[in-house]
């Protein structure tokens, strides 16, 4: 009886451990995985300008005011009329409300202003490149595409990664290397050496 008794509870403990190796999660353990690498994904915020910019600047009903304008080295453009007005660090929708708040002091009673970049600062590329250097920006620029105009990866690139300084940044970032991978305008994008 002693016996029977002793192989009813291996057998319990068999079929119970069997069951619950069975519900170990094994399948979703790639999940968060993928969630980190969408997290890791890089996100370049709303465009702000700054200097070497070229802006052209409209004002409805205005020729002399119209034109195209550079952001200088004090990160201001100078403006028909009303001078210097602060262009670096402002999104364009917040520079269009600084030419009408300045144009309102006495110019214009409603003045309707629009404004566009023309050309971005330029981005850098270095490291495992076959042309590293300047060059002009483009929109949505890719590390990819920023990679192709400087004629492509040597074989010792590290292509599974990319590390990326933003202008205002003090140090440059580690993101995947990936056909999704943003560049903003005057970035330094920093290919690695891969190790064996």
């Amino acid at each position: 009886m002693r016996h029977f008794l002793r192989l009813c509870a291996m057998s319990l403990v068999l079929a119970f451990g069997g069951v619950a190796c069975a519900q170990t999660p094994a399948g979703p353990a790639p999940a968060p995985a993928a969630a980190s690498a969408e997290g890791a994904v890089r996100a370049v915020p709303e465009y702000r300008l700054g200097v070497a910019d070229k802006v052209r600047v409209n004002v409805f009903g205005e020729e002399a005011l119209t034109g195209e304008f550079l952001v200088g080295g004090g990160g201001k453009i100078s403006l028909p009329l009303v001078g210097e007005v602060q262009a670096a660090g402002l999104t364009i929708s917040e520079f269009q409300n600084e030419v009408s708040n300045e144009l309102r002091k006495g110019y214009i009673k409603e003045p309707r202003v629009s404004a566009e970049v023309l050309n971005y600062r330029p981005f850098y590329i270095l490291g495992e490149v076959n042309k590293p250097g300047e060059y002009p920006y483009t929109n949505n620029l890719t590390v990819l595409n920023a990679v192709a105009t400087a004629e492509g990866f040597t074989y010792r690139a590290n292509k599974r990664s990319v590390f990326i300084k933003r202008a205002e940044d003090p140090a440059e970032q580690s993101y995947p290397l990936t056909p999704l991978t943003k560049v903003a305008p005057g970035d330094t994008i920093r290919i690695g050496e891969r190790y064996f």
